[in-house]
């Protein structure tokens, strides 16, 4: 049982870094519609943010957090008005493709800027863990999932207390009666992508944070994180958290339990499996809105 309870413990994790991926990827299509491709290398930008904020300048580690979540979410704000507000009204397709993009060159500019070595997070926690009943916890794995859960408790708050999480729930029911009865919607866009950016330094922190260093491969993440996004709905903040919760425990358990004859990278093909047995019943995801079609 000791091994089941280690391995649960990182699943979770693992499962609160997808779950805020995923979050990332929800607030953006649910306002827009539109998928964002560059979700996964926002977290690249956000932990080379923290990684240089706390070793470049040697500001205080929470301090630097801050400055960079606040970097970043404003630098994905002037993004989205700048370029992705000129093409309103342009087929979705143009909009991902402008996405896939600007992951592109985030791709390319991070190893070219900083280099393709390793850097140091500068994270105050390092490799030291607690153990109880012989279940280790590591103290980078306690803070992800204790952050994740504050920040997802906060937006939760936002979204459904906040002037702004009402206008950005009327965007998504309808954009056309929220701009018919005033709702800001291209401030709105402009905010959902502040909040992905926002949220895409706490998941790049968190997965750079153990062994605690920044590499760029980080940005690959979004590729692990994506069944979680659909497992829970695109469109649906709840089922981004429960949707990347049960990937994480799902991958981490295949890497613990999964037989031999299944092949050595069997857990990274797990949650796809999941993804898809629960797609042949649910088809927009556990949480995901059914649209509805007049005829």
């Amino acid at each position: 049982m000791t091994a089941f309870f280690q391995l649960l413990f990182q699943g979770i994790a693992l499962g609160c870094i997808y779950a805020l991926v995923a979050l990332g990827f929800t607030v953006v299509y649910r306002a827009s519609k539109v998928i964002n491709f560059a979700q996964g290398s926002l977290l690249l930008v956000g932990a080379y943010l923290v990684s240089v904020l706390a070793t470049g300048l040697n500001l205080p580690f929470v301090l630097a957090v801050i400055a960079a979540i606040a970097l970043l979410a404003a630098g994905c704000a002037i993004f989205q008005m700048m370029v992705l507000q000129r093409v309103l009204g342009q087929p979705v397709f143009v909009l991902v493709m402008i996405t896939i993009g600007l992951s592109i060159v985030i791709d390319a500019a991070i190893p070219a800027i900083f280099g393709g070595n390793a850097r140091i997070l500068g994270d105050p926690w390092g490799a030291s863990a607690v153990h109880v009943g012989g279940v280790t916890f590591n103290w980078v794995r306690i803070w992800t999932v204790l952050c994740t859960a504050l920040i997802l408790a906060l937006y939760f708050v936002f979204d459904r207390f906040s002037r702004y999480g009402l206008a950005m729930r009327a965007t998504a029911a309808d954009e056309e009666a929220a701009l018919a009865v005033g709702v800001p919607v291209r401030r709105v866009y402009a905010l959902t992508w502040a909040i992905a950016g926002g949220v895409a330094v706490v998941g790049g922190l968190f997965l750079a944070g153990f062994p605690g260093s920044v590499n760029p491969s980080l940005g690959n993440v979004s590729l692990r994180a994506f069944p979680a996004i659909i497992l829970g709905g695109l469109d649906s903040p709840p089922g981004a958290v429960v949707g990347g919760i049960t990937i994480g425990i799902v991958e981490v358990m295949a890497s613990g339990y999964a037989p031999g004859w299944l092949g050595s990278d069997f857990s990274a093909v797990a949650p796809y499996v999941v993804m898809i047995l629960v797609l042949l019943c649910r088809p927009y995801g556990l949480f995901g809105t059914r649209p509805v079609e007049r005829v």
